[in-house]
């Protein structure tokens, strides 16, 4: 078993980490400001330096790496901002890895170029009003009519909405309840009768687009379609690299977290020395450090084992909660070690310790995962509705 990156994996964390750090702090500064998301000129650097398609495949422009070499340069990049990781997270991590694995021929050569080369975000359309964790009980409905999908419904808490180009909207066919009726669309943000409500405004993730979603006959080609009614589990096989995309970002809030007061704590001086000589600072330290590297190490198991596969079930959800849980304790230990300084918007750590508390809501509140790997472990489903 092996615990060590190849050398390819180094040079390309590497990479991303000179370009992160030399780039992209004063962008987050702005989007945190602005709370608009990456610009596409920044967007399309990103695409020159080949991280928006670091495991895409070949075929359609991207390196053709494993997971693991993706959620390297998104922990990277998630160092400096949720915000500026976004990108990275939606073509690395995202619903495009859906479409790539069941979309059809014509749908991967239409949307997964430009992706990779940084002209298309596609975001996931899951949640509704009355379907969150409850997600069987969604309500969109879609219908074949001839060559054309007929799509109508709401959605919420689109991370995405409103900004990025295309969405894998999930949806209810011909009124078949439960997990059976279950598909995926493919729309595209300009298709007539699809619209979005305002912007939301959220505790963190500024510059991460969040709305609802309204589709009125919104038609779309029948080649649209990415995955079929009864394909429920697939569709939620295939979005355990997203639960992976989410820890890993969750990690680099933490780990940037730790990174910057590492160094406070060896630059502010009290009672005439640096804090980091007092024990109970170097305790804290340490705690963050054990917490951020037992957090990487699962996410790297997860990923190492699925490979250019789908990741397992139980690794997925123990990693995704995990760092759910940790990076909100390693920011709320930093921003405590920084004093005022941590709670100045000025310094960034108030921004982390935000940005920490989403992680565990999207992608599967963090106690729903917990009941699904009580699952895992005993071999049963539990059935909450009874």
């Amino acid at each position: 078993m092996l615990f060590s990156l190849t050398e390819d994996q180094k040079l390309l964390q590497e990479s991303a980490k000179r370009f992160a750090q030399a780039e992209l702090p004063q962008l987050a500064k702005e989007l945190e400001q602005s709370a608009e998301p990456v610009p596409d000129a920044w967007r399309r650097r990103y695409a020159e330096m080949g991280f928006l398609g670091v495991n895409a495949d070949p075929e359609y422009g991207g390196l053709g790496m494993p997971l693991l070499d993706a959620l390297l340069v998104m922990e990277e990049f998630a160092k400096i901002s949720v915000a500026v990781a976004f990108p990275i997270f939606e073509c690395c991590a995202g619903p495009v890895r859906i479409i790539e694995r069941y979309g059809s021929p014509e749908l991967k050569a239409h949307v997964l170029p430009k992706v990779v080369g940084g002209e298309m975000l596609v975001a996931i359309s899951m949640s509704e009003p009355d379907a969150g964790t409850a997600l069987t009980d969604l309500r969109t409905r879609a219908r074949i009519e001839g060559d054309e999908i007929v799509v109508d419904g709401a959605k919420r808490w689109c991370s995405g909405a409103g900004h990025s180009e295309g969405y894998v909207v999930f949806c209810r066919f011909d009124g078949v309840q439960g997990a059976k009726g279950i598909a995926a669309v493919f729309v595209e943000r300009n298709t007539k009768g699809l619209s979005f409500g305002p912007q939301e405004r959220l505790m963190g993730f500024r510059g991460v687009p969040s709305a609802d979603m309204n589709f009125d006959a919104v038609r779309v080609p029948r080649r649209n379609l990415v995955v079929g009614p009864g394909g429920f589990a697939s569709l939620m096989g295939a979005f355990n690299i997203e639960r992976l995309g989410n820890a890993t970002m969750a990690l680099g809030v933490a780990a940037g977290a730790l990174e910057q007061v590492t160094a406070y704590v060896q630059e502010r001086k009290q009672f005439g020395k640096p804090i980091v000589n007092f024990q109970a600072v170097q305790i804290s330290l340490a705690e963050m450090e054990m917490k951020v590297e037992a957090s990487r190490l699962l996410i790297h198991r997860a990923a190492a084992n699925a490979g250019h596969d789908l990741p397992r079930v139980r690794e997925t959800l123990v990693a995704k909660c995990f760092a759910n849980e940790m990076t909100r304790d390693v920011t709320g230990m930093a921003l405590q070690l920084m004093g005022g300084y941590g709670y100045a918007q000025e310094y960034g750590m108030e921004r982390r310790f935000r940005d920490s508390w989403g992680w565990g809501i999207a992608g599967g509140a963090i106690d729903i995962q917990k009941v699904n790997i009580a699952s895992e472990m005993v071999g049963r489903r539990f059935d909450q509705r009874r």
